[in-house]
C-alpha cells in the first residue's frame, strides 16, 4: 500500500474500497489470531517472570539459609540492668552467668576558654572572630603545638605522646586561629557571644586527650587567648571507659568492649554488679522456623492459586476495534480472567509444586530417632479443613498467630528447649533437602536460560520472537493480497474506460453523438 493514493470505481460507479477490504477480511480474521496469541505468550512471559522471581527469592534465602547452623544457633544475653548496660551475644558466645562492674565511662577532652576582651574606645569588650592576635598583644610569629595523650597525674608535668603544631602571627584573626586548631585535627571555634574559644577532641578516650603545650614567642599566646585552666577557662580531660568483668578490669577507648564473644556498651555507672546470663537464644530458633514456613506457605499457596485457576476458555486479547466497543472497566476484567488463568494446569509448576511438597515430607534419624514434620507438632490441616488452594499449607501448633492451631500443644518449642541441637540438625538436613530438589529442577533443563530460572524462559522467549515474525510476515500478506485487488479493479476500471471512450468515437464517427 505504501501510502499511494487510489481512485477507484469511477467508472464502473462500483464501491471498491468496500469491496477490496471484504474481500481481504478473511486474511484478517486469520492474522488477529496469530496477535492474540503473541499476546498471551508475552503475558504468559511476565506471569512466569513475576512468579519466578518469588521462587527464586524463597529459594535462595530461605531454602538456602536454613542449611546452615547459623540459623538456628544463635545466643542472647539478658542482663540485670539495661538502662546501665547493652550486651549483644554472637554465636560463640559462651553459655553461663557473669557479673559486671561499671567503673567509668568514656569521655572526649573538652576544653572551654575563658572571655578574652580587648580595650575599644578606653574600655573593655568582648572580642570577636575578625580580632587579630596583635590586637591582644601577641606581636611576633611563632609555633603552636597541641600534645594528645593520656592526662598527667596530679601535680606532674603534660607528657604528650603525640604533638600537632601550625604557625601563627599577629595579624591572624581568632577565626583562622580556630580554622587552624580544626585543621591540626580537633573540634574548634570561637564563639562571638560569650568571647571564648571552644576546643574537643574528636574521639573519647585517654589517648585522644589534648593539651596546648607550648605557645609563639612574645606575650604568652596561650595566657591571652585564655586557653589554659588558670586563665578564666576550664577543662576536662579525656578518659577511658572502665569495666570489671568477672574481676578482670577491661579500658576502651569509647564505652563499648568486645570481649570473648560478647559486645558490651556501658551506659551508666553502677554501684554494684551486675549479672550477664548468656544463654541459647530458644525464641530465635522458633522464629526463623516460623519464618521459613510463612514464606513456604506464601510461595506453595499462590503456586496453587495459579494452577488450580478457573479456566478462561471463551476468552482472547482484544483487538483494537474490540477494545473500542468497551468499557475500560470492562477490559479490564476481561484481560483479567485471561492473566488469571495463564498458568493453569501448567506441567513445570506442577513439578516445581510436588517437588517442594514432597522434600517436606521427608523424614531423618536423629539421635536414634525418626523425625518428620509432624514430630514438631507442623503439619498441613487436612484437605477437608484447608481453605481452597491452601492446603499445602503448613501450620505449627501452638502458633498464637494462627487461629486454627493456636490453641493446641506447643510441640515445637517443648523440641526446641529440649534438644536444639538435635532439632537444628533436622531443619538443616530438611531445607538441604528441599533446596538440593528445587536445585536440581533449574540445572537440568536446557529451556532455561540461566541459575535462577525455574521455569522454560528460553523456549518461551524463543516461541514469542517467532510469534513476532509470523505477525509481521502475515500483515505483509494482506497487504500483498490488498494490492493484488486493487490492480486487478483498476485494470477494471481502466477497460471499462478505454470501452466508454471506443464506444463514444464510434458515435461520434456515424452521427449519433
Amino acid at each position: 500500500m505504501g501510502g499511494r493514493i487510489r481512485i477507484t470505481g469511477m467508472n464502473s460507479g462500483l464501491d471498491t474500497d468496500s469491496m477490496v477490504q471484504e474481500l481481504v477480511n478473511a486474511y484478517k480474521k486469520q492474522g488477529e489470531k496469530y496477535t492474540k496469541k503473541k499476546t498471551t505468550t508475552e503475558w504468559k512471559q511476565e506471569a512466569w517472570k513475576t512468579l519466578n522471581g518469588k521462587i527464586k527469592n524463597f529459594f535462595t534465602k530461605q531454602a538456602s539459609n536454613m542449611r546452615f547452623s547459623s540459623s538456628y544457633m544463635k545466643k542472647k544475653t539478658t542482663v540485670s540492668d539495661t538502662s546501665k548496660v547493652s550486651v549483644i551475644a554472637s554465636d560463640n558466645a559462651v553459655n553461663g552467668t557473669q557479673t559486671l562492674e561499671v567503673n567509668a565511662l568514656a569521655k572526649a577532652g573538652y576544653l572551654t576558654g575563658g572571655e578574652i576582651t580587648v580595650t575599644k574606645d578606653g574600655k573593655q569588650v568582648k572580642a570577636n572572630k575578625n580580632t587579630t592576635l596583635a590586637e591582644l598583644g601577641f606581636t611576633g610569629t611563632g609555633t603552636i603545638k597541641i600534645g594528645k595523650g593520656p592526662a598527667a597525674a596530679e601535680g606532674a608535668a603534660y607528657a604528650p605522646v603525640k604533638t600537632e603544631s601550625f604557625d601563627v602571627s599577629g595579624d591572624m584573626t581568632l577565626d583562622q586561629f580556630a580554622k587552624c586548631v580544626s585543621a591540626a585535627g580537633f573540634n574548634a571555634s570561637f564563639d562571638e557571644s560569650t568571647g571564648r574559644f571552644f576546643v574537643s577532641s574528636k574521639e573519647s578516650g585517654a589517648d585522644n586527650n589534648f593539651e596546648f603545650v607550648s605557645t609563639g614567642t612574645g606575650a604568652s599566646l596561650e595566657g591571652l587567648l585564655k586557653l589554659t585552666k588558670t586563665s578564666g577557662g576550664s577543662k576536662i580531660d579525656g578518659e577511658d571507659a572502665q569495666i570489671t568483668l568477672n574481676g578482670a578490669t577491661f579500658t576502651s577507648a569509647n564505652n563499648t568492649f568486645s570481649i570473648n564473644g560478647l559486645t558490651i556498651t556501658a551506659k551508666e555507672l553502677t554501684s554494684g554488679p551486675l549479672s550477664l546470663v548468656t544463654d541459647t537464644d530458644y525464641d530465635q530458633i522458633y522464629d526463623n522456623i516460623k519464618n521459613f514456613f510463612k514464606e513456604y506457605n506464601g510461595l506453595i499457596n499462590e503456586i496453587d492459586k495459579l494452577y488450580n485457576a478457573e479456566s478462561s476458555k471463551g476468552y482472547e486479547p482484544l483487538t483494537s476495534e474490540e477494545k473500542d466497543a468497551m468499557t475500560d472497566e470492562e477490559i479490564e476484567k476481561w484481560e483479567a480472567k485471561i492473566k488469571d488463568a495463564l498458568l493453569r494446569g501448567d506441567s513445570e509448576l506442577d513439578t516445581l509444586a510436588s517437588t517442594m511438597r514432597t522434600s517436606l515430607l521427608s523424614t531423618f534419624e536423629i539421635g536414634g530417632q525418626t523425625l518428620s514434620l509432624s514430630s514438631f507438632g507442623i503439619n498441613t490441616l487436612g484437605y477437608f479443613n484447608a481453605a481452597e488452594n491452601e492446603k499445602n499449607a503448613y501450620h505449627i501448633d501452638g502458633d498464637p498467630d494462627d487461629a486454627d492451631v493456636s490453641g493446641n500443644a506447643d510441640k515445637l518449642r517443648t523440641m526446641i528447649a529440649s534438644d536444639p541441637n538435635g532439632t537444628m540438625e533436622f531443619f538443616q538436613k530438611l531445607a538441604g533437602k528441599l533446596y538440593d530438589a528445587m536445585n536440581k529442577i533449574q540445572s537440568t533443563s536446557n529451556s532455561y536460560s540461566s541459575y535462577g530460572s525455574f521455569y522454560s524462559d528460553k523456549k518461551l522467549k524463543n516461541d514469542y520472537e517467532d510469534q513476532i515474525k509470523q505477525v509481521d510476515k502475515w500483515d505483509k500478506y494482506v497487504a500483498d493480497q490488498e494490492d493484488k485487488y486493487y490492480k486487478q479493479f483498476t485494470a477494471m476500471e481502466s477497460a471499462m474506460s478505454s470501452l466508454q471512450s471506443q464506444q463514444s468515437y464510434i458515435s461520434q464517427l456515424f452521427g449519433m453523438g
